[in-house]
C-alpha cells in the first residue's frame, strides 16, 4: 500500500498548483476543520472525476516541497478517538483511512478519502467544497450543488451523454469524408455505430462535432508581435462545420505558415532549407488539442500564431485517471473517448501515445504547460539570422564615447563596407520591414519604394517572405488582388 501511496504523492506534487481535491499541510490540525475538509475533498473529488480525495501532512502548501509532520492521527477529542469523532459527523458513512510513511527521510502522514457516491457528503450536518484551494458551503453555491447533484446521479458529463441543443443535424459531410478514407458508413445504423446518440435516443455533443455544422468557432489569429497585445493582423475562421474538416484545415493551415528559409550558414555549393518549425510536432500538437479538449462547454481550441512562436491552447485539464508521469510519458488516456476513436479509425492518428513525447523529444518538456483549465503547447520557430555585417578594420575600435561598436546591419559601417548593389537591397527591404508593420498591398509598397510597376519589388518580398520577416495576410491565396503583406518582427 505505502509503495503506492508514494507514488500518488508523488504526482501530486508535481502539479504546478494545489487543485480542488488534495490539500498540503505541514503540522496543521483542527479537528472540526478537519471534517469540513474531509466533506469538501470527497464532494470535490465527485465533481471533478477522481476516485478519491487526499488530505496530506508533511509537504509545504506553496512550494510541495516534502519537510515532514509532527502530525498525529492518533490524537483524542474529548475522550474520544480522532477517527471515532470526524466518522459520527459524516453523513453518509465513508470509509477514509489514515496512512503513515516515510518519504525522502521524512514522515508523511496521508488521509485518502473516497469520492462521494449516491448523494454529497456532509460533515456536521452541512455539505462542503473547494473553490480553487478555499474550503466553502456547499449551499453557498447553488450552481455548483446542482452540478454536483447531476454528476452523482448520472456520472460525469460527456461528449456521449450531454445532448446537444441542436437536435436538427445533418451529417453530409461526415459520410464524404469517410468515402474519403476508402471506410463505408451504413446510413440506418451510424448515429448508434459511432455513438452518436444519448441513452434517452437523443443527439450528444459528439454528433454536433462531426455534423455538417458543428456551431463551434475555430479560430488561427496571427499577431505581428510576441504577444497579444501586438496587432493582430489575420483570423482564419476554420470552424462550424465537420470536426474533422477543421482538423484538417488546421494542419493545412500550419503547413501554410511553415515557410523553408534559406540556409546560407557555411554554404560551399548547395545551400540547405530549414524549415520554421517542426511540423511533426505541430501535427501532434493540433490532434491532441482536438481529441482531448474540454469540448462540452462549447469551446474550441485556440490557435494563436506569433512573432516567434504557435502557441495550441486545449480547455480542460489532465483526465483524472491520467497521472502527470503519464501524461510525459505518452501512456494517453482520452478525454473523450468515442471522438478519439473515430480519430483512430480514419487513420488520423495512432493510438501510440507518441504525441506528447514527439513534442518533448524536440522542443523539451518547458514547452508544454499544464495550467488549472488548460493546457498550452508551444511550438517555438527556428528563426535564421538575416543579419548583414562585413568586419572591416575598425570592427574592435569603440566609438568617441567610448561604446562598442554597432554591428547589426544599420549600422554605418557594415552599410558602407558593403558593395553598392547589396546595399541598395539592404535599404530597400528595410523600407518594405518599416513600411508593411501595418498591412499593405504590392502595389502600395512599390509606391513607397518609387516603383511604377509591383515586378520591379516581388523579387524583395519574395526574399523577406522567405527569410519569415514577412507574411502574407492571405496565405492560402498569395495572387489574391486583395493580398497584404506585414512585418513579423
Amino acid at each position: 500500500m505505502n509503495g503506492n501511496l508514494a507514488s500518488i504523492i508523488n504526482d501530486l506534487i508535481s502539479h504546478r498548483y494545489e487543485e480542488e481535491w488534495f490539500e498540503f499541510k505541514l503540522n496543521w490540525f483542527e479537528p472540526h476543520a478537519l471534517g469540513e475538509y474531509i466533506s469538501a475533498l470527497s464532494n470535490s473529488a465527485a465533481l471533478s472525476g477522481h476516485d478519491y480525495g487526499y488530505f496530506i501532512w508533511g509537504v509545504e502548501n506553496d512550494s510541495h516541497q516534502i519537510q515532514g509532520t509532527n502530525f498525529d492521527f492518533h490524537h483524542e477529542i474529548k475522550g474520544e478517538p480522532l477517527q471515532h469523532y470526524l466518522a459520527r459527523q459524516l453523513k453518509p458513512d465513508i470509509g477514509f483511512s489514515f496512512h503513515e510513511m516515510s518519504l525522502n527521510g521524512k514522515r508523511i502522514v496521508i488521509l485518502v478519502i473516497p469520492a462521494a457516491e449516491k448523494t454529497p457528503l456532509m460533515f456536521d450536518r452541512n455539505r462542503y467544497i473547494r473553490i480553487g484551494s478555499s474550503k466553502v458551503n456547499l449551499l453557498d453555491y447553488p450552481e455548483r450543488e446542482s452540478q454536483l447533484f447531476n454528476i452523482l446521479r448520472n456520472g460525469q458529463p460527456t461528449i456521449d451523454n450531454t445532448e446537444s441543443e441542436y437536435q436538427d443535424l445533418t451529417f453530409g459531410k461526415l459520410f464524404v469524408y469517410y468515402e474519403s478514407k476508402g471506410i463505408p458508413l451504413n446510413k440506418r445504423k451510424f448515429e448508434s455505430n459511432l455513438g452518436f446518440l444519448t441513452k434517452e435516443g437523443k443527439y450528444n455533443i459528439l454528433a454536433q462535432l462531426m455534423s455538417d455544422n458543428s456551431h463551434i468557432p475555430i479560430r488561427f489569429s496571427l499577431f505581428t508581435g510576441s504577444t497579444k497585445a501586438s496587432t493582430m493582423y489575420s483570423v482564419m475562421e476554420f470552424g462550424n462545420t465537420c470536426l474533422l474538416y477543421s482538423l484538417d484545415d488546421v494542419l493545412r493551415y500550419g503547413r501554410v505558415l511553415n515557410i523553408p528559409q534559406a540556409d546560407e550558414r557555411n554554404r560551399i555549393v548547395e545551400r540547405k532549407e530549414v524549415m520554421l518549425f517542426n511540423e511533426e510536432a505541430f501535427r501532434e500538437a493540433v490532434i491532441n488539442a482536438f481529441v482531448h479538449n474540454r469540448w462540452i462547454d462549447g469551446n474550441a481550441p485556440m490557435f494563436s500564431g506569433f512573432s516567434n512562436r504557435i502557441e495550441i491552447l486545449s480547455r480542460g485539464s489532465l483526465p483524472p485517471k491520467q497521472t502527470l508521469e503519464g501524461f510525459y510519458a505518452g501512456a494517453s488516456v482520452p478525454v473523450n473517448q468515442k471522438l478519439s476513436d473515430i480519430i483512430l479509425q480514419l487513420h488520423i492518428s495512432e493510438r501510440s501515445g507518441r504525441g506528447v513525447p514527439k513534442i518533448i523529444d524536440v522542443y523539451g518538456k518547458e514547452n508544454i504547460v499544464l495550467n488549472e483549465n488548460n493546457i498550452v503547447v508551444t511550438i517555438p520557430f527556428d528563426r535564421l539570422s538575416t543579419e548583414w555585417y562585413v568586419p572591416d578594420k575598425k570592427e574592435n575600435v569603440p566609438d568617441k564615447k567610448g561604446n562598442a561598436p554597432d554591428k547589426s546591419v544599420n549600422a554605418p559601417d557594415a552599410i558602407e563596407n558593403v558593395p553598392d548593389i547589396v546595399k541598395k537591397d539592404i535599404q530597400k527591404k528595410n523600407q518594405i520591414l518599416s513600411y508593411c508593420r501595418h498591412p499593405h498591398g504590392i502595389i502600395e509598397i512599390a509606391a513607397e519604394l518609387g516603383y511604377k510597376d509591383k515586378r520591379s519589388v516581388r523579387k524583395y518580398l519574395n526574399s523577406l517572405l522567405s527569410e519569415g520577416r514577412i507574411a502574407r495576410t492571405i496565405p492560402d491565396k498569395p495572387n489574391s488582388k486583395n493580398q497584404k503583406y506585414i512585418t513579423l518582427n
